[in-house]
C-alpha cells in the first residue's frame, strides 16, 4: 500500500527560493528540508566555511607542520567503516602530498576494541613505530588510549566528529566541531570532512612557511570525491557546508 507523507514547509522561504529561479516544486522541496536563503544553494568551493572557524585546527596545522619539518613518522589510526576508511585515505594522500612521512593502521574492533584503546596503541607501536599518532573518525572518547600513548612519549592528534563525553582525552590537539567551545557553524561534518579541513589548515601553514606558494601548492580538491563518499555513507545531515563538499566531490 502506498503512503504519501507531506513535509511541512515555510511558504515564505519557498517563495524566496522560487524568486531566485528555482522551480516552484523544487523550491517547496528545499524549503521543507530547512533551506531559508537562496545562498544556501551555492555549491562552489567559495561557499565553504573557512577552516580557521574550526577550533584548534590552527594548532593542529602548526603541530603537524613542525612534525613534517622534523621528519617525524606519522601514523593514522583509522576506523573501518566508510567514513573512517575515506578519512584515512584522504589523510594518507593529503599528508604525503604535503611532504609528510605517514603510514596507517586499521585495527580489528573485535580484537582491539573501538577507538584508540591502549591495546591499539601497543599494536601501533609494535607494527608502525610512530612518532605521532593521528586519529581519524575516532579518538574523542579514547581517554585511556591517549593516556597510554602519552605514557610512551607519543603525542596524539585527534580528528573526530562524534559527540564527546564530559571528559576529553589529554591529546596534544583535538579537532572536532562538536567539542565544547567550538563555534564551527556546521556541526555535521563527517570524520572525513574534519580530516579534509585539517589538511586545508596544514597546507595554509606550510604555505606561510614557504614550502610552496599558491601556484605550486598541492591540489587538495582532488580528494573531494573521497570526502563526498564518506560524508554520504555516514548519513550525516547535508547542511549547506556538507552539500558543497558532496556536490564538489560528485563533480570529480
Amino acid at each position: 500500500m502506498t503512503r504519501l507523507a507531506t513535509r511541512p514547509y515555510s511558504v515564505r522561504h519557498a517563495e524566496l527560493l522560487a524568486q531566485q529561479g528555482l522551480h516552484p516544486v523544487m523550491a517547496r522541496l528545499m524549503a521543507a528540508r530547512g533551506l531559508k536563503e537562496p545562498a544556501e544553494l551555492a555549491t562552489g568551493l567559495e561557499a565553504l566555511i573557512r577552516p580557521e572557524a574550526l577550533t584548534h585546527v590552527d594548532h593542529a596545522a602548526t603541530f603537524l607542520a613542525d612534525a613534517i619539518e622534523a621528519g617525524k613518522r606519522l601514523v593514522i589510526v583509522a576506523d573501518y567503516d566508510c567514513d573512517g576508511a575515506t578519512a584515512c585515505a584522504v589523510g594518507i594522500r593529503g599528508l604525503r602530498a604535503l611532504g609528510a612521512k605517514v603510514d596507517y593502521i586499521v585495527p580489528n574492533r573485535f580484537e582491539y576494541g573501538y577507538g584508540l584503546t591502549p591495546e591499539i596503541v601497543d599494536l601501533t607501536v609494535r607494527e608502525k613505530s610512530p612518532d605521532v599518532i593521528l586519529t581519524v573518525d575516532n579518538g574523542i572518547a579514547s581517554i585511556a588510549g591517549v593516556d597510554e600513548a602519552n605514557r610512551r612519549g607519543i603525542p596524539v592528534v585527534v580528528t573526530d566528529h562524534h559527540l564527546p563525553a564530559a571528559e576529553l582525552p589529554a591529546a596534544a590537539v583535538i579537532v572536532n566541531p562538536n567539542q565544547p567551545g567550538c563555534g564551527f557553524p556546521s556541526k555535521n561534518l563527517a570524520g572525513v570532512g574534519v580530516m579534509f579541513y585539517t589538511l586545508l589548515a596544514l597546507r595554509a601553514e606550510l604555505r606561510r612557511r614557504g614550502h610552496f606558494d599558491a601556484t605550486t601548492q598541492p591540489r587538495l580538491d582532488a580528494l573531494l570525491d573521497l570526502v563526498a563518499l564518506g560524508t554520504v555513507a555516514d548519513v550525516v545531515k547535508l547542511d549547506a557546508n556538507n552539500r558543497v563538499l558532496v556536490a564538489q566531490g560528485l563533480k570529480r
